[in-house]
C-alpha cells in the first residue's frame, strides 16, 4: 500500500515496437554549469542536444547521494576520486561505471570510444554515445 495511493507511476518501457517520444530536457550552460533561462523561463531542447545535457548531468551526479534521484540516476565516478585504488584499476573501472550510468537511458543504445583521464582531483571523461538520434560525442570534468 502506497502513503500516495493517488499517484502510481509507469516506468518507462520500450518493448522495440513503441517509438519513444521526443526526448526533452532544459537547456544547459556548460560552461557555468546552470540551466537556461530567458524571460525567467527555462529554455527547452530537444533530441539530440537534450540527450547531451541529460548526459552532462548524470556524469556529474553522484549516484545514491541525492534522494531526489533513483539508484539507478547518476555515476559513482566520485568513488574512484581519493582513493588508493592504482590508476590501472580506476581506467578499468571508469568506463564500466560510464556505461551503468548512461545506458540506463532507453535513448541510448550503445557508448564508445571511451577515453578516461585522471589528474590529481579529477576525472575527464569523454566518449559517444549512440542515440536513437545518432551519435553524439560527450565530455565531462568530474
Amino acid at each position: 500500500m502506497s502513503i500516495f495511493p493517488m499517484i502510481d507511476p509507469k516506468p518507462l518501457e520500450n518493448n522495440g515496437n513503441e517509438a519513444l517520444p521526443l526526448y526533452r530536457e532544459v537547456a544547459w550552460d556548460y560552461e557555468r554549469d546552470v540551466p537556461i533561462f530567458r524571460e525567467g523561463r527555462p529554455v527547452s531542447v530537444t533530441g539530440k542536444e537534450a540527450l547531451k545535457v541529460w548526459i552532462w548531468r548524470a556524469i556529474r551526479t553522484p549516484r545514491f547521494k541525492y534522494e531526489i534521484y533513483t539508484w539507478a540516476y547518476g555515476s559513482e565516478f566520485e568513488s574512484l576520486l581519493g582513493q588508493a585504488y592504482t590508476d590501472s584499476v580506476k581506467t578499468a573501472e571508469a568506463p564500466r561505471y560510464l556505461r551503468e550510468c548512461l545506458l540506463i537511458n532507453p535513448y541510448i543504445i550503445d557508448v564508445k570510444d571511451i577515453s578516461v583521464t585522471f589528474d590529481s582531483a579529477k576525472l575527464t571523461v569523454v566518449g559517444t554515445a549512440v542515440t536513437v538520434y545518432g551519435e553524439e560525442e560527450f565530455y565531462a570534468i568530474v
